[in-house]
């Protein structure tokens, strides 16, 4: 099975020495480069090309928002060129840099005390194309959402429609709860005690249903809906 090859961008020695050095130990991810700073970043991110790129929010020179915006819209401009994944790093209370980094269009979001075996988690999941975001940091997104739909109560979304006529089952309410909570598929599996093959299946029919892109997308249609409440 090949690597998954992975660039850090973080301004701080010790936390990208040890990140690098933790994640040294799982045979799936291989470090290809480091950068100190959003400028050099871009300029490894677009020579090694990686897989997944790890940026620091609060970078010293160009943040990790606008890192991750120049990275994008390169890709956007040109055909050729193939954006990596990104998963950024944020501090908790980073309310502002949080909602700045969604609206960048980063694939993942973890807080930057993650676990190493969170942070591993995240790298494949985020691999494997799916979104992969703290609870902490979901829950502010969500709540902004839904600040944002109170604001503008008479919009009703086609899938709160095909709700009507195809509403979530009693299993797929409770596996869409554990999403909104941030549980990952495997965490779903332990905590309903079914197979992950099972919750794939759950995931994919709430997606339907819910006609969202990703897990962060059907959780904040369950807010906004009120299937589910924070």
């Amino acid at each position: 099975m090949s690597k998954i090859r992975v660039v850090l961008v973080e301004d701080h020695d010790l936390t990208r020495i040890g990140l690098k050095t933790a994640l040294a130990q799982h045979d799936n991810i291989e470090i290809v480069g480091e950068a100190s700073g959003g400028a050099q970043g871009i300029e490894i991110i677009r020579k090694v090309q990686p897989d997944i790129a790890i940026v620091d929010i609060g970078l010293p020179d160009i943040d990790g928002i606008e890192v991750t915006s120049q990275l994008k819209q390169a890709s956007a401009d040109n055909a050729r060129v193939t954006a990596p994944k990104i998963l950024v790093l944020t501090m908790h209370d980073n309310e502002e840099a949080v909602l700045a980094a969604f609206a960048a269009g980063a694939d993942s979001y973890s807080v930057k005390d993650v676990g190493i075996e969170k942070l591993v988690e995240a790298i494949a999941s985020t691999h494997e194309g799916n979104a992969w975001i703290d609870p902490a940091i979901a829950r502010i997104v969500l709540r902004q959402a839904q600040a944002q739909d109170n604001q503008n109560p008479k919009n009703l979304p086609e899938y709160e429609k095909v709700l009507e006529t195809d509403p979530l089952t009693e299993r797929e309410l409770e596996v869409l709860e554990l999403i909104v909570d941030g549980y990952s598929n495997a965490d779903i599996a332990k905590e309903l005690y079914i197979t992950i093959g099972t919750v794939k299946t759950h995931v994919r029919n709430i997606l339907s249903k819910l006609s969202a892109a990703d897990r962060t997308q059907a959780a904040v249609r369950a807010l906004r809906s009120g299937l589910v409440s924070l």
